[in-house]
């Protein structure tokens, strides 16, 4: 793993710098950005073309990206390799360098994920190491596999990698926890990492804003003074601000202020299945009204509903407990959690009910402002649509369903690379 120091002196001797001149990309960025005030919310009418099509090799030649991916989780973990093939009935992970493959992903976001906790002196500083430490082991495994991975610092970087065969490695943060009481001197420290989208909250309330899933939330102010000094800063770096749990409070606040188009990286639909990670249709036009993206999540329990089970949810925090560092560990973790839905069997969401909120989300929302954040390695995966090598199974529903080739490239990747084109355009002079 780099040390702190060599991870913020690596950014600025990167060996694949980012290239300004992709005229294709460039292009199309600005013709959908000139669309996006005259596109049609409705579903796009059936494609006659579409059942005389391979779905597979449309899936290969479109450029593809989840907006949400936990795997770096994984990398910290003795044994485990991203080079490796694994399973999930083996150790529970979804993503590794073999399956993406397999499901012909050309890249996407990749977390710093650290869960929030208290929000005292010491639980601040622990959290920023931790970011720091992520988001190093994110860098370590790009370098350590150069011909496999490239680091992506601007939009139009995506497609470049892509054409040489690589897959793209965009960084975001989930949850503003790291940041603490300084949200604008560390989100630039973290952009000097390679920072490109954040969110500031996770499931619980921190110094940034609320969350959807904090009972403490109701009534509260959506985004404290400091969360509205994070939005400025974003906005000023040219990252792009991920309002996904945050509660509808807080994205109300993200949408007042930003300059910049948001994304919600990994949410649903609320009128397919009322849970509060869910958007309602109102803010799901509103997200689409400012030019913003909602990715459409794969995480069971905010698809379809389960009826309440304390005994099967305590099993799960057991079988959890002391989580493992090892790959062995992790084996013998998942085969408790097996044991678990064997004992206490509950409803798992499929592919079908995945497939639904996602065409919920263009119908209301529009075709140029929805996308894919499925958050495997986060809790995300459904029957159907578990792990990496599962991706194109999203785009033989897509042309099933009647959308177009164009309408499939953008659904995969690029709408999200628009808002994060159009964040880094409405950038600081500095920053761009």
């Amino acid at each position: 793993m780099l040390s702190q120091v060599s991870i913020e002196h690596h950014v600025s001797s990167n060996e694949n710098p980012p290239m300004h001149t992709s005229r294709s990309f460039a292009a199309a960025v600005c013709v959908t950005t000139l669309l996006l005030t005259a596109c049609a919310r409705d579903a796009a009418p059936p494609d006659a073309a579409a059942a005389s099509v391979d779905p597979l090799s449309i899936h290969r030649q479109a450029l593809t990206l989840d907006t949400h991916l936990d795997t770096p989780m994984w990398l910290s973990v003795e044994g485990w390799r991203i080079e490796d093939r694994h399973s999930v009935a083996d150790d529970g992970s979804q993503v590794d360098l073999p399956r993406i493959e397999d499901g012909a992903l050309d890249g996407g976001f990749w977390a710093t994920y650290i869960p929030q906790g208290p929000l005292t002196p010491e639980g601040r500083a622990a959290a920023l190491q931790a970011g720091l430490t992520r988001i190093g082991e994110i860098r370590t495994m790009v370098e350590t596999h150069p011909d496999r991975f490239a680091l992506a610092l601007q939009a139009e970087d995506a497609a470049r990698i892509a054409a040489t065969g690589r897959h793209f490695v965009f960084l975001s943060m989930e949850n503003g926890y790291p940041l603490g009481l300084e949200p604008v001197a560390l989100l630039a420290r973290f952009y000097d990492l390679g920072l490109r989208m954040a969110s500031p909250v996770h499931f619980l309330n921190n110094d940034l804003a609320t969350s959807s899933t904090d009972a403490n939330a109701a009534g509260l102010p959506g985004l404290t003074p400091l969360g509205e000094q994070w939005v400025a800063e974003a906005n000023r770096l040219g990252i792009l601000i991920d309002a996904s749990h945050a509660s509808d409070a807080a994205l109300d606040k993200m949408l007042e202020l930003s300059r910049a188009p948001i994304i919600l990286s990994h949410s649903g639909a609320r009128a397919v299945f009322d849970h509060p990670r869910n958007l309602d249709d109102e803010h799901l036009r509103r997200v689409a009204d400012s030019g913003g993206v909602i990715q459409v999540t794969a995480y069971s329990d905010y698809l379809i509903a389960n009826a309440p089970n304390a005994e099967r949810q305590a099993a799960i925090r057991d079988a959890r407990a002391g989580a493992s560092r090892t790959l062995e560990g992790r084996r013998a973790q998942q085969a408790k959690l097996r044991e678990v839905d064997a004992r206490y069997p509950a409803n798992r969401a499929s592919i079908d009910d995945f497939i639904n909120h996602l065409l919920h989300v263009i119908r209301v929302a529009g075709v140029d402002h929805a996308g894919i954040g499925l958050d495997f390695d986060g809790g995300g995966g459904v029957t159907g649509l578990d792990e990496a090598s599962d991706y194109p199974r999203i785009t033989e529903r897509l042309l099933a369903e009647g959308y177009s080739r164009e309408d499939v490239e953008k659904i995969w990747g690029g709408n999200a690379l628009r808002v994060l084109a159009q964040a880094q355009q409405l950038a600081g002079p500095a920053q761009r």
